[in-house]
């Protein structure tokens, strides 16, 4: 188009040109450009295509004639710029950068030409409308108006009404909405929700909500007392303090045991479940825990619904939206929130709190670090008998010369623990690694904690992983330590091996994993059924809770003590042999019981268990099983239903329905790339950089840094590699730090010393940038983004219950 002809046009409409940018105000208050009438200074709002198009064409061309005037004005908050143009006002503080105190209904997407306050006059009467911040969650789309004395683009209507929030734009989609939602998406959100309340049922009846834990309370007293801070946020100085080791502060004697409860006592029901009741009447229990037959209707009807072509189809759709939603949001916003990062003083990926989530005790050091220490108990306590093994008592030096070994001929490469190519898809050759030398004897000696000398150099080594962590300050490790169920004295000695040793620290809590492991029992004429297992893992801690006085060690033990978790190779297939399993009592077979009858019988008697314990006001435990690394997807239905959080969870990316699920309930996922790298799945196929981008609550861990990693600092090392490989932001990983506090098991007074005072508000309240160093605009998009699905859940549900 020539200019001649756009100058015709516009002196038909009595309108002057404005310039470019060459009066441009950085500070002025408009936001629009100003097209000025001669005879009347009135504002013009133009609606036609071809003279905008024309308008920025004249604009473009440095050749122009023209002698127009420039009163153009343009807000520079929400002008365009180039990158270095933007880079160069954020520095001049001339442009507003990420309002850190946004409030979550304004939307984040709101275009600078684009009005989306709304009224509920424009809102059909039957459509239900969403909330404002529900409706300005999705990208807006320029629509030309017909009305001369509006300057929007979007017609209001449009924005309030469902069809929009779902992305139908066109007449006929919102001419279906105007009326009622199709019955496909009103059964498909319904579905969902009656998911997300069969959850609710489960976590409540078993006590494992952060809030139904007595240790969450203001009142819990933790011994030894948590470190004293060294700087004073509010003067900002510096405070001169003495923190000692808590092996060193730690004393037995400090401790009350409480008496005995003569209120209630446990026994075992029908479903050989430990259960708690009044005392001499065994029909007023303390709860009504969901029977095994309960159970597992629930759980067929959830793996139904995850198995429906149209439910499949949908949550997929629904996860595509999240990522593209992701994309967008920090293609607009990386700029700003870096900058945010680095107004934040003092504050950064390494100085803020990270948990690892999941890991193994008996793997928590690296191959060098178990390399010097077994070369240093060879030369400082070789002749120190360490093992009984063929009807005599061995030293160690008697040991390594049984195997025509020294010290000096120890390397890594002797040690073979390391996880390389040959133990993909090979969980057997796994296990196997935990034998250094590839001998059992020597696992025995230096990785168990009860052996000939009580465990001894494992507590040795394990004092000095956690001399580390608590110089490294900022670490924090959530130690994986078995219970086998084989016999009933376990607990007792785990828990002597814990006080008399002194492993106590601020930066260790403790988690019980309980193998999958009956059948080698069975064959081994350990048990006689499951039921004996049961057993040896619950019955001590019935007793522990109705006497602390009958085991003291194990009930000071146990305050450090997070949950349970179940473990073993998933990817062992699970054969059905009964059409109506039988209780553990009448499982008697040499055959393995499969994965969700495990899981049940460690949520029933928990469950129980936590409602005695939380009565008395004693801490409870939560259920945080291996879930999702190979085998039958199945296993992450269960864990939804059972359990608080996972480990691992690659297989999600199989059931798009069950991980949608896990979103809308921010279940927590402990994942470990580098660990699913050498077992399961190649890094770069990892599911995990898009669960973070779908918002998933997503936490990185080590799983056995004796296998995967080759230093000191294993949890750096696989935050280190994840950013490398995924192009992590400083905040990415920050995010990451703050999701590993949330979903760990730490006390909520030390949470929120870590990451805020306010840590259990939802968004931004709940968010101090001082001390996680995640910029609030990014809290606000991800509870922002969550909130609009949970309202599109409810909204849409709500229409089968009226209905």
């Amino acid at each position: 188009m020539n200019i001649d002809n756009i100058n015709q046009s516009l002196s038909n409409l009595a309108l002057e040109m404005v310039s470019s940018h060459d009066d441009f105000q950085p500070n002025t208050e408009s936001s629009q450009m100003v097209l000025t009438n001669e005879n009347d200074n009135t504002h013009i709002n133009t609606d036609e295509d071809k003279i905008i198009n024309s308008l920025e064409l004249s604009k473009s061309n440095s050749n122009s004639n023209s002698n127009s005037t420039s009163t153009e004005r343009i807000d520079s908050s929400k002008a365009n710029f180039s990158y270095y143009e933007n880079q160069q006002l954020m520095d001049q503080n001339s442009k507003e950068i990420a309002n850190d105190i946004s409030i979550v209904s304004d939307g984040l997407f709101k275009q600078p030409y684009v009005n989306t306050s709304t009224t509920s006059s424009n809102r059909s009467s039957k459509s239900r409308a969403l909330s404002a911040g529900a409706q300005n969650t999705v990208p807006e789309v320029r629509k030309y108006s017909n009305d001369s004395t509006s300057n929007e683009f979007v017609s209001n209507n449009l924005i309030t009404k469902p069809s929009y929030k779902m992305g139908m734009l066109a007449e006929d989609a919102e001419q279906q909405f105007l009326e009622d939602p199709s019955p496909e998406l009103i059964d498909l959100y319904s579905k969902v929700e009656d998911c997300r309340q069969l959850r609710y049922k489960y976590q409540f009846l078993s006590c494992q909500y952060n809030h139904q834990n007595p240790k969450n309370k203001e009142s819990w007293q933790i011994y030894p007392p948590p470190p004293k801070p060294s700087y004073n946020a509010e003067t900002k100085t510096v405070v001169p303090v003495v923190n000692l080791p808590d092996s060193e502060v730690f004393d037995f004697d400090h401790f009350e045991i409480p008496g005995e409860d003569t209120e209630w006592d446990y026994c075992v029901n029908n479903d050989d479940t430990f259960i708690v009741h009044k005392s001499g009447s065994e029909d007023d229990v303390i709860a009504h825990v969901p029977t095994l037959r309960d159970y597992y209707l629930d759980l067929d009807r959830l793996v139904s619904i995850s198995s429906d072509g149209p439910a499949k189809s949908f949550a997929f759709r629904r996860l595509q939206y999240l990522e593209a939603r992701w994309n967008l949001y920090y293609l607009l916003n990386e700029y700003q929130e870096t900058s945010v990062s680095k107004r934040n003083p003092h504050r950064d990926f390494y100085n803020v709190r990270k948990v690892d989530t999941h890991v193994h005790h008996s793997a928590c050091m690296n191959q060098k670090h178990l390399l010097r220490f077994i070369k240093y108990k060879l030369r400082h306590n070789k002749d120190e008998k360490v093992i009984f093994r063929d009807g005599k008592v061995l030293t160690l030096d008697e040991v390594f010369r049984s195997l025509n070994l020294t010290g000096y001929d120890l390397s890594i490469d002797t040690l073979d623990m390391h996880a390389h190519k040959d133990t993909f898809h090979r969980f057997d050759k796994f296990n196997l690694k935990y034998n250094p030398i590839g001998e059992s004897r020597l696992r025995e000696i230096f990785l168990k904690t009860n052996n000939y000398i009580d465990g001894s150099y494992l507590a040795d080594i394990t004092k000095q992983v956690i001399y580390d962590l608590e110089n490294s300050k900022y670490q924090n490790c959530e130690y994986r330590i078995s219970i086998y169920g084989r016999s009933m004295d376990e607990w007792d000695k785990l828990a002597a091996w814990v006080i008399d040793n002194k492993i106590i620290s601020h930066n260790v809590r403790w988690l019980i994993q309980i193998p999958r492991l009956y059948d080698v029992y069975k064959k081994s004429n350990l048990v006689a059924n499951f039921n004996d297992v049961c057993k040896n893992l619950f019955q001590p801690l019935f007793e522990v809770t109705k006497n602390p006085q009958s085991h003291p060690k194990l009930h000071v033990f146990l305050q450090r003590v997070i949950g349970f978790d179940s473990v073993d190779d998933e990817s062992k297939v699970d054969r059905r042999f009964h059409k109506k399993y039988p209780k553990p009592s009448l499982w008697d077979s040499v055959q393995n019981p499969p994965y969700s009858y495990y899981i049940y019988y460690l949520y029933s008697s928990t469950a129980y268990l936590n409602h005695w314990r939380a009565k008395r006001g004693f801490n409870t435990f939560v259920l945080r099983p291996h879930c999702g690394e190979a085998g039958d997807p199945e296993h992450l239905v269960s864990a939804y239903l059972l359990a608080q959080g996972i480990s691992h969870g690659i297989l999600l990316r199989k059931v798009p329905f069950v991980q949608y699920l896990y979103y809308l309930d921010q279940v927590g996922i402990a994942m470990s790339p580098l660990s699913n790298n050498a077992l399961f799945l190649t890094y770069d196929k990892n599911p995990f950089p898009r669960y973070f981008k779908r918002g998933l609550n997503v936490s990185l861990s080590t799983d056995d840094p004796l296998q995967f990693s080759y230093t000191r600092e294993s949890l750096i090392e696989e935050y280190s590699v994840a950013a490398q490989i995924y192009k992590l932001s400083n905040v990415d990983m920050c995010e990451l730090a703050r999701n590993s506090v949330l979903q760990s098991g730490w006390e909520a007074q030390i949470k929120k010393h870590w990451i805020g005072k306010n840590y259990e508000k939802e968004g931004i309240k709940g968010n101090d940038v001082v001390k996680t160093n995640v910029p609030d605009i990014r809290i606000n998009y991800r509870y922002d983004t969550l909130s609009t699905e949970l309202e599109l859940v409810r909204h849409f549900a709500q229409f089968k219950h009226q209905g």
